[in-house]
C-alpha cells in the first residue's frame, strides 16, 4: 500500500486521546496531558505523544507503529480508515538515506556507562564492540547499537543516551533489521531493547554464542519476521519482552503471527525488564529471574527421542573432594557399625560449612548441607559431634520426616536441595531410607530408585553421599560385601570404605575402591581415640580388600615411609638436594606432598640451606 502526503498528514493530525479510547484503552488525566494506564511512562496530548522513560516521542503514525506493531501503511490506514494504492511487494533494499552515526575515536564513555551503570561485564560489551555492533558516536557520545542484514551490512542503528534518557533511531534506519546476534542453533530469543538483550546474556551466559538473539527496537513485528525469513530453520522462539501490559499484549500478538511449526514461549522477567533483573539479581531469592509460559507448541508425530553425540555438550566434572566426592553424582561410603562412618560424615559437614578442610581438599565457599540420619538422636549425638567437628550448625539442615518417613524416592529431597541451595546431601544409613517394600538385594527394585536419585543429583548439581553398613559375609571382595545388590555399586560414581585396623583399634582407614570419574584416591588414615578425638594421620598403604579381610600387612603410613627414606638418604651427615629427595620418594610411590609433610614432622632434626640461589640442600642435625 502507498498513501498520498495528504493522507499521511491526516493520519498525523489524528487525536491520540480519541484514538486510544476507541481501542478500549484507559487514560488518566495528568495536568494538560493524559497518561496511558497500560504504559504509565507515556503521555498523550492531542496528536502528540511522549515516552518519558526513553525520552522519545512523536506523532500518531509513529505511535501506532511503535505500540501496535504496524507497518507505515498499516498505521496510516488504522488512523484514517482510508485504503491506499496497491503496490507490488519488493525485496527490502538498503535505504540510500541511511548512514551510521560518525564513530568516536574511543569507546571509553559507553564502556563505562554499560559496565558501571548497566552492570554488564566488560568482556560481553567488548565482544560486540569488536564486532562493530556497539560503538560510541562522535557528536554526542551516545551508545549506538547497529542492526545488520544476513550479509552483515548495516541497515539499522539506534542511539541510546548515556547521560540522559534518550533513544532515537538513525535517519533512514530500517526497523526490519534489529540489533542481533546470529548463533548456530535453532532457537531465537527476542527482546524489546538491546540493553535487555545484553542483560539476559549476562544473566545466562552458558553457551550464549550458540543461540540467536534479536532486539525489536520496541514491540514491532518487523524485525522478527525478517529474521525468520533469513533463518527458516528456527524451531523455538522465546519472547523475552518487558513485564508490563504492552509487553504482554505484544507477546500474544507476535505469537499469533508466527508459523505453527515454531514453538513459542513467553519468558517474563520477575522485574520490569531484564536490566532491572540484572541490577537487582542479588536480591532475588533462589535465582528466580523469570517465569515461562508456553504460548504455542507445534504438534509433531511421536518419534523415538534420539541424542546425537555430536550435539552433546562436553562438561567438566566438578568436585567437592577430588577424587572421592564429585558434585552432581551419587557416592557411597560403607563400613561395619562403630568404625567411624558417622564421625567422618560430621567432619565432611564441617569441611563444607565452615572450611574445616579434609586432607588435600581445595578451599571453597561454605554451603548448606542436608544430613539425614535414622540411627542417631539429633540432640544427644548428632549435634554434639557436629560441634566437636567444628561445623557451622546454621548450615547443617535436616528434613523433618516426623510425620511421613523419608525415602530415597521422596520428592522432598530435591525440593529441599533447591529451596536451601544445598550442595551436599548425606543419608545415613541408606538401609533406613529404601522404603518398607523394597528389598535392597533385588536389582529390579533398587535400580530405578538409584537411577531417580542420580537424576536428582545431576539436575541440582548436588553431591549425594549414601552411608551404609556392610553385609556379614567374610572372605569376599570389598564390592561384594557392599550394600545389597551389586547394581547399587554400579549405579554410583564413587565407592569408599571405612574400616578399623586390627593391630591398632584407634586407627581408621578410608579407602577408595571405585572411581568412575578419576583415578581412585589414596587410602587415608585417621585416629579416633577417646583422648585425642578425631585426627587425620595421613596416607596409608592398604587396600579395601586387605582392610576388610582383617589380614592387613604391617605397613607404615606413607608419611612414615617418607620420613624413613629422608633419614636413610641423609645418614652419616650427607647433604642431599631437595629435588633428589623428591625423585627418590617418587620412585617408591611416595608423592611430593607427603614428602613435604614428612619434612615438617621431622622439624628441628632436619636442617637446610639455599645453594646458588635456587637449590635447597638438606642434612640431619
Amino acid at each position: 500500500m502507498t498513501y498520498t502526503q495528504a493522507q499521511i498528514d491526516r493520519a498525523n493530525a489524528a487525536n491520540l486521546e480519541d484514538f486510544l479510547r476507541a481501542q478500549g484503552e484507559t487514560l488518566v488525566r495528568s495536568g494538560k496531558e493524559y497518561r496511558w494506564k497500560a504504559h504509565d511512562s507515556l503521555t498523550v496530548c492531542g496528536n502528540k505523544w511522549f515516552r518519558h522513560s526513553q525520552s522519545k516521542g512523536g506523532y500518531p503514525v509513529d505511535f501506532v507503529m511503535e505500540f501496535y506493531g504496524k507497518s507505515f501503511p498499516e498505521a496510516v490506514q488504522m488512523l484514517t480508515g482510508e485504503p491506499g494504492e496497491v503496490q507490488p511487494e519488493a525485496d527490502p533494499a538498503p535505504s540510500p538515506a541511511f548512514r551510521l552515526p560518525l564513530r568516536n575515536v574511543t569507546n571509553a564513555n559507553i564502556l563505562n556507562y554499560l559496565t558501571q551503570e548497566r552492570k554488564l561485564s566488560p568482556s560481553l560489551v567488548n565482544f560486540f564492540i569488536v564486532a562493530g555492533d556497539i560503538y560510541e558516536d562522535a557528536a554526542h557520545h551516545n551508545a549506538v547499537f547497529v542492526g545488520r542484514d544476513a550479509d552483515g551490512h548495516p541497515r539499522y542503528a539506534s542511539s541510546r543516551g548515556i547521560h540522559e534518557k534518550f533513544r532515537q533511531d538513525a535517519a533512514g534506519a530500517e526497523k526490519a533489521f534489529g540489533f542481533a546476534h546470529r548463533g548456530t542453533d535453532k532457537q531465537l530469543l527476542v527482546f524489546e531493547a538491546p540493553i535487555d538483550l545484553l542483560s539476559f546474556i549476562e544473566l545466562f551466559p552458558k553457551n550464549w554464542q550458540q543461540h540467536n538473539y534479536l532486539s525489536l527496537g520496541g514491540v514491532s513485528s518487523k524485525a522478527l519476521r525478517q529474521f525468520l525469513s533469513e533463518r527458516p530453520d528456527v524451531e523455538r522462539v522465546f519472547l523475552c519482552l518487558d513485564a508490563d501490559k504492552a509487553g504482554e499484549d505484544a507477546c500474544k500478538r507476535l505469537a499469533a503471527l508466527l508459523p505453527d511449526t515454531v514453538s513459542v514461549t513467553r519468558i517474563q522477567p520477575t522485574r520490569k525488564d531484564w536490566n532491572e533483573v540484572l541490577f537487582h539479581r542479588a536480591e532475588i531469592p533462589n535465582r528466580n529471574y523469570f517465569k515461562s509460559i508456553v504460548l504455542k507448541e507445534p504438534s509433531k508425530p511421536e518419534t523415538v527421542k534420539i541424542i546425537r553425540m555430536s550435539d552433546v555438550e562436553l562438561t567438566p566434572v566438578e568436585w567437592l573432594w577430588k577424587p572421592y566426592l564429585p558434585f552432581g553424582k551419587l557416592s557411597v561410603l560403607q563400613g561395619n557399625p562403630g568404625e567411624g562412618k558417622t564421625y567422618f560424615a560430621m567432619h565432611l559437614a564441617a569441611a563444607c560449612t565452615n572450611e574445616k578442610l579434609l586432607p588435600n581438599m581445595e578451599r571453597m565457599e561454605p554451603f548448606n548441607v542436608i544430613y539425614q540420619t535414622a540411627e542417631d538422636g539429633l540432640g544427644d549425638t548428632v549435634k554434639p559431634r557436629l560441634i566437636e567437628a567444628g561445623a557451622d550448625l546454621d548450615r547443617v539442615l535436616v528434613i523433618d520426616d516426623s510425620d511421613v518417613q523419608l525415602t530415597l524416592s521422596d520428592e522432598r529431597i530435591e525440593k529441599a536441595i533447591i529451596e536451601n541451595n544445598a550442595r551436599l546431601v548425606i543419608i545415613d544409613p541408606i538401609q533406613a531410607y529404601l522404603g518398607a517394600d523394597v528389598d535392597m538385594n533385588r536389582a529390579n527394585e533398587v535400580r530405578p530408585i538409584f537411577m531417580r536419585l542420580g537424576q536428582v543429583a545431576q539436575r541440582t548439581g548436588c553431591a549425594i553421599l549414601l552411608i551404609g553398613h556392610l553385609n556379614k559375609a567374610a572372605g569376599m571382595q570389598s564390592l561384594q560385601r557392599g550394600l545389597g545388590s551389586i547394581d547399587i555399586a554400579a549405579a554410583v560414581r564413587s565407592v569408599m570404605f571405612i574400616g578399623k585396623l586390627k593391630h591398632d583399634p584407634t586407627m581408621r582407614i578410608l579407602t577408595h575402591e571405585k572411581s568412575s570419574l578419576a583415578p581412585p584416591g589414596v587410602s587415608l588414615a585417621f585416629s579416633l581415640g577417646d583422648e585425642g578425638g578425631f585426627r587425620w594421620v595421613g596416607e596409608y598403604d592398604i587396600t579395601a580388600d586387605e582392610m576388610l579381610s582383617g589380614i592387613e600387612p604391617q605397613r607404615e603410613t606413607k608419611t612414615q615411609q617418607a620420613k624413613d627414606l629422608i633419614c636413610t638418604l641423609l645418614a652419616g651427615g650427607k647433604q642431599v638436594l631437595s629435588e633428589d629427595i623428591d625423585k627418590a620418594a617418587l620412585e617408591k610411590g611416595i608423592p611430593g606432598r607427603t614428602v613435604r609433610d614428612a619434612k615438617r614432622e621431622l622439624g628441628d632434626a632436619l636442617k637446610s640451606k639455599i645453594v646458588e640461589g635456587r637449590k635447597k640442600v638438606f642434612w640431619m642435625k
